[in-house]
Parts: C-alpha cells; structure tokens; sequence
C-alpha cells in the first residue's frame, strides 16, 4: 500500500503532449497534479487548450518561473522545447525536486552529437551524466534509482524498441535503414505548413530526410544495448493521421541466425513488459495502440544470401542481400503522444516514485 500522495508539477502544459500529461495525472491515484505552469493562456483552465478537460478540475495555468514551479513538489515534467527545458533545468535541481525532461536535451551523452543535430549549444552540458535515458523496457533498474530522467523522443521510442531485441541478442550490426510515418501532432500545437490539414490529409512527404534529430539518440542507445558499428539512415514522412507513429525498419542479422530464433527473441525480450506486444495472428498497427500507453513490435525474416552467387538460399519470399546475410524487416507502432511521449514519461515518474508503472495507463485505446 502506498502511504504518500506525491505532489507534481507540468511545467510547459498547454501543448499536446503537456495535455495528456495533465489527463494522466488527473487519473492518477497517487500523485496529485498540484500546479500546471505556462507562457500560455495565463489565469484560464486548463480546458481553455485542452477542450477534453474542460471542467474536469479547477486548475488553471500559471506563468512561474521555474524555481516557482517546482518549489514543493516531488517531481516535476518538463514539457519545453529542447534548449529551453535545459535552461530551466538547474533551478528545479536547486529545489529538490526531481525532473523529468520531455525534450532532447539530456537524452545523449555525445554533446557535439547534439549540437550538430539540434543545431545549437548546449546549455548545460555539466548536467547530462545526471539524467538517465527514460526507455523503461531498456533502463527499468537505472530509472528506478534516478532523480533526473531524459524521456525518448517519440521516432527514436518507436525505432528502438524495433530493433532492441536484435541489438541485445549482440546480432545488430552495420547499417539500418528506417522509414517512419508520424501524426501531425508530433509537430506541436502551433500550425505549420507541415501540418496545416488541406495538404497534410491528402499528402504524404518525407521531412529531415536523414537529418532527423533523433538519429544519433537511436544509435548511441542501441550501441549501449549492444548493437555494434551501428549507423542508421532515418527517413521521416509525414502522414495523413493526429496522432500515431509507425516504423519500418531494415536491418540485417548474420545468415546462422534462423528465423525462428529471430521471432524468439523479440518474444522472449517483450514477454514480461507491461506496454509492449507482439501480435501473433497480425503484424503491427497504428490504430491498435492510438490512444494507449501500448506499443507493437515485430518482424519479417528474409531468406539467407549466399555470398558467392547471390542466390536466394531457403524458401522466404523477402528480397535478399547478396552478402551472406538474413534480412530482418522490423515493424513497430505507438502513439507519439503517449508511449512515445507523455505516457512513457509517466511510465518513467511511476518508477522513479516507486510506484507500479502501470499506474494511469492500462487503458488499452479505442478501436477503430
């Protein structure tokens, strides 16, 4: 039985993914949303952005500072754009409290990786070997004991959890490729061009073709798990959907791997997870898991390439690769906004509290 009533804060929650941290937590019975800070709609409720929870209680945004928002409470997530959530970030240490960063800034240890991709300085790179990477499926003993969690972003969330049982079973290596489609609302509450509904319902176009800030989290993530000489070559589409996120990704494993020791593995490695499935009798989907904490995982395999010839060696219909290798087609989908965003970052809080991760976040979506 759980004897304390944690106390929390958003800190940046008018957005979309600031919203569903505000519904979780509304939810949540043992963590009581005590403050919601922003720039935004100062003095209104929180159902002036959020219209699903308008009356649902009498909380209203509020323009702090961020030692303001964080001075007494337990924890605070921090729903900010990258270089921004960083400079908040010291003032919340100062207070006590601890931290959860929605933004890309703590998630990689390689800073000039970074820079390069954000196209920016790091504020505070001191700060970095504070946080530990929020992938409770990969890091669950490590969040655990943290005070400071860098949750993933919603591409590399996806993409990861693709790959992760290759990368752990040491059989990762070489080149990736990925191709992923993503909701628009994975480019925030502000409208855009990208994400303006005449083009973007009836379009489909490729965005930071190869240039996606999440690549090298991807890489250095499934490198610590275990992937080797590993480069990854991300191309992100923009799909006619809200919300959704769906990854296919092409690796290739070496050609003594059978299949069913590939399909093994990802049942083995997902078996006891919480929000992870892998389908038996279908392949992933997005609308399985839109509106839930749950992700999809799973795979093809390809046919052998025997390296002399380039001959097809076996009896798959997959396209091989002339190199003695197995192709490995990796399917995977969630929400961007919840396992891939806010959800995940809750996911994280529960551990971090020692609390049942699950907490707030069974719900298994709707359908259709």
């Amino acid at each position: 039985m759980v004897a304390k009533r944690w106390k929390a804060c958003v800190f940046g929650g008018s957005g979309y993914g600031g919203g569903e941290l505000i519904r979780r937590l509304l939810g949540h019975p043992h963590v009581e949303l005590v403050r919601v800070a922003s720039i935004d709609f100062v003095g209104e409720p929180v159902g002036r952005a959020h219209p699903n929870l308008e009356h649902v209680r009498d909380l209203k945004f509020e323009k702090l500072s961020a030692r303001e928002a964080a001075t007494g409470v337990d924890v605070i997530l921090l729903g900010l754009p990258h270089k921004i959530a960083a400079s908040q970030v010291p003032d919340m240490l100062a207070t006590g409290a601890r931290v959860v960063d929605l933004s890309g800034d703590f998630r990689m240890r390689n800073v000039a990786g970074y820079e390069r991709y954000y196209a920016t300085t790091h504020p505070c790179p001191d700060l970095i070997p504070r946080f530990v990477y929020g992938l409770p499926e990969l890091n669950r003993d490590q969040i655990r004991a943290a005070t400071c969690i860098a949750s993933p972003g919603c591409f590399a969330t996806t993409i990861i959890l693709g790959l992760l049982p290759l990368a752990r079973r040491g059989w990762l290596r070489g080149r990736v490729e990925t191709v992923g489609m993503t909701g628009s609302s994975g480019s925030g509450v502000a409208p855009q061009v990208g994400t303006h509904h005449p083009v973007r319902a009836v379009n489909l176009k490729t965005y930071k073709t190869l240039t996606h800030q999440h690549t090298p989290e991807i890489v250095e993530v499934l490198t610590t798990a275990g992937a080797t000489d590993l480069s990854l070559s991300l191309v992100p589409i923009s799909a006619p959907l809200s919300r959704g996120l769906f990854a296919t990704s092409f690796a290739r494993v070496d050609a003594s791997i059978s299949e069913q020791d590939i399909h093994d593995a990802y049942d083995e490695f997902y078996a006891e997870e919480p929000f992870v499935r892998v389908p038996k009798t279908r392949l992933p989907e997005v609308a399985a898991v839109a509106g839930s904490n749950f992700a999809e995982v799973g795979c093809v395999v390809g046919v052998v390439d025997a390296m002399d010839t380039g001959d097809a060696v076996g009896t798959g219909d997959a396209v091989g690769t002339g190199d003695g290798t197995r192709l490995v087609t990796c399917l995977s989908a969630l929400d961007n906004l919840i396992k891939g965003g806010a959800g995940q970052a809750i996911q994280s809080m529960n551990l971090m509290l020692g609390l049942d991760e699950t907490t707030s976040l069974q719900d298994p979506g709707s359908w259709p």
